[in-house]
């Protein structure tokens, strides 16, 4: 699957922003039935795009975990790799792919200690659906499990409202 095809990404991008604008009552009970069994025949390992592609947040609980791992001081790490987001003082990756990936395997060199936006990611769970609409839209291109599970819904507001 391509999921970098804009003749499948815009439908669902305009599907998503339907969505958002009137949301069904049901919206969350779709998003929980969508989810179900979208990571059958997904390998995150063999994709990587969200460390190729995008950079997480990190919290200060992961930067002090990641820093007592690598035996570094905060202040080197921040200064190495990462960089404060205007407007938000967020901490994001300076540049990706991601400093921690492992280019040949996809592996995470910090998996026990990553940050938890990528132990969430790609935050398809989220409690209020429709407060993650925005989320989801710039994940759709990159994640195969955020591309599935958005078709999914479509597939299944299609049949519900065909019934």
């Amino acid at each position: 699957m391509n999921i970098k095809d804009t003749t499948r990404l815009k439908p669902l991008l305009r599907f998503l922003n339907r969505v958002k604008r009137d949301p069904p009552g049901d919206i969350q009970d779709i998003a929980i039935k969508a989810g179900n069994k979208i990571w059958d025949g997904i390998d995150c390992l063999s994709c990587a795009n969200c460390c190729k592609t995008m950079t997480p947040t990190y919290t200060g609980k992961d930067l002090k975990k990641i820093a007592v791992y690598l035996k570094m001081p905060l202040r080197e790490i921040k200064k190495k790799w990462l960089k404060k987001e205007r407007g938000t003082g967020n901490w994001l990756n300076k540049t990706t792919p991601c400093q921690f990936l492992d280019l040949t395997t996809n592996l995470c060199g910090i998996y026990e200690v990553r940050p938890a936006d990528c132990a969430g990611f790609p935050h398809l769970n989220k409690r209020k659906m429709i407060d993650y609409i925005h989320v989801h839209k710039q994940n759709l291109d990159e994640c195969p499990a955020t591309f599935k599970m958005v078709e999914r819904m479509k597939e299944l507001m299609v049949k519900e409202n065909s019934q």
